[in-house]
């Protein structure tokens, strides 16, 4: 690689790298060049002309890619990483270790209301700095800490301030006086989200109470032209997804909305589900660790859907693509098996049985990189500005070591990065066709001083809390 990033403004070419373009109408080049101008992917193929003067990154052993899209994050936790890496979602009352601390009582009905705007900023930006590491170009953020107009405030600069693609989700707070969730959406699509730029916003479509106090919430969002995302657990909310299958007070679903998780659903809301061109975002490793419920895999497979993937929460487990995209594809092939296995008929002598008829297929290593690029795009409504390396679509690019000690010698590119890469062979991340990660170091950030105050957010955290920290618990 190059010693110094390539000049900003100027064009460069990412020349000789083993290209995945996630586009079938680009394809895949065991050696190509990506020319990006202006901010955006101007040619992809073996050999492409730079312009004079375009600086050249020299991408052999490498991987070029679409950045990855996660899309499903609540940021607003970074400070409280590992917190509940045992906990439930919802404490059973069992008195396991597992059970207390609980996400729903401790991060959300203890942590969450001591947020003041400062932290909402520090834990926001720093999470969003390590998933740009990651190679995540795009996020969108499920933080429902928007508790007064300024935690809001503080949220959006954050993303500003982190300088990658985001969606901002807008997601109702603790409900103190200071609120002013739904209406504040006004204020914050007619001042923020205007342009063209990285960030987009998005309405948090659940909030407590029935299908009539969904109402207003989704009527404005669609008013404002902005999707909606929403968390769907059975379990919790099994009379409110019925209701919004039917179209209960007027609320219909469409291509607008994400819902989150769907697990615990019945058959007549996955149906309206997909009949109304809903997409599914499956947080995997969480779903299957906290108890939300077995993901929902093998159903949207039926469907014939496809889902995004998201990390959900860092209190509990990692957030980077590569967790993702293994824990997905394990999981399914491992559900799989199972049905193979307990296929009647099976004998001593028949010990590998082929897979009756109506087995579902494997899912295979690109198919769950479908799932963490060019789907989590689309399911973001953005799919026509990143997702691919398409020419025309802005630059968001990940290039990945397929040299270093844990990938070499390389023999399929999608296998090498969905079964054996992680975090550390992300070696450079664009975005908008700006580099923000160069040679593996993290450009334009203080990273000790901003963990520094980060550090002093978690300790304001736990005091205000009321929660004894305690490494070893």
């Amino acid at each position: 690689m190059n010693d110094t990033a390539p000049t900003p403004g100027r064009p460069y070419v990412i020349r000789g790298g083993t290209v995945m373009s996630m586009d079938p109408a680009v394809g895949d080049f065991e050696r190509a060049d990506v020319l990006v101008d202006g901010g955006r992917i101007a040619a992809v193929g073996p050999v492409v002309d730079a312009p004079d003067g375009a600086d050249v990154i020299d991408a052999r052993g490498r991987v070029v890619l679409p950045g990855f899209v996660d899309t499903h994050h609540h940021l607003f936790e970074t400070a409280l990483r590992s917190y509940l890496p045992n906990g439930l979602l919802i404490n059973d009352g069992s008195g396991s270790p597992s059970a207390d601390p609980s996400y729903m009582e401790h991060i959300i009905g203890r942590f969450a209301p001591a947020y003041r705007p400062q932290d909402v900023y520090i834990n926001m930006l720093y999470g969003r700095l390590s998933q740009l590491d990651a190679g995540v170009t795009t996020v969108l953020d499920t933080s429902q800490i928007h508790h007064t107009p300024e935690h809001s405030d503080a949220a959006v600069a954050a993303l500003t301030d982190a300088g990658a693609r985001s969606v901002a989700g807008y997601w109702a707070g603790d409900g103190r006086p200071g609120s002013r969730f739904p209406d504040d959406a006004r204020r914050l699509r007619s001042r923020y989200f205007s342009g063209d730029g990285l960030l987009t916003m998005a309405m948090g479509g659940e909030i407590m109470g029935g299908i009539d106090a969904y109402a207003p919430v989704w009527t404005l969002a669609r008013e404002l032209d902005v999707p909606i995302a929403a968390h769907a657990l059975g379990f919790m909310m099994n009379p409110i997804m019925q209701g919004l299958a039917r179209g209960d007070q007027g609320i219909g679903l469409g291509p607008d909305v994400l819902f989150i998780h769907m697990v615990h659903v019945s058959d007549e809301v996955w149906q309206s589900v997909r009949d109304a061109g809903v997409r599914v975002s499956l947080a995997v490793p969480i779903e299957m660790t906290m108890r939300h419920g077995t993901p929902p895999l093998l159903t949207v497979q039926a469907l014939g859907m496809e889902p995004s993937l998201s990390s959900d929460v860092e209190t509990t487990m990692a957030a980077d693509p590569f967790t993702l995209m293994r824990a997905t594809l394990t999981l399914q092939r491992m559900q799989v098996h199972e049905r193979v296995f307990a296929q009647p008929g099976r004998t001593p002598e028949n010990f590998w049985p082929a897979p009756a008829p109506g087995t579902p297929e494997l899912l295979l290593d690109r198919d769950v990189l479908r799932f963490a690029t060019i789907n989590g795009a689309e399911h973001l409504g953005l799919g026509h500005r990143t997702g691919s390396l398409t020419p025309g679509k802005e630059a968001d690019i990940v290039i990945l070591d397929a040299t270093a000690l844990n990938v070499a010698p390389m023999n399929s590119a999608p296998g090498a990065v969905v079964t054996l890469m992680d975090r550390t062979n992300v070696e450079t991340v664009i975005v908008g066709g700006t580099v923000r990660k160069w040679r593996g170091r993290l450009l334009d950030a203080d990273l000790g001083r901003l963990g520094s105050e980060l550090e002093a957010s978690r300790d304001h955290l736990f005091q205000a809390a009321g929660i004894k920290r305690n490494l070893f618990a």
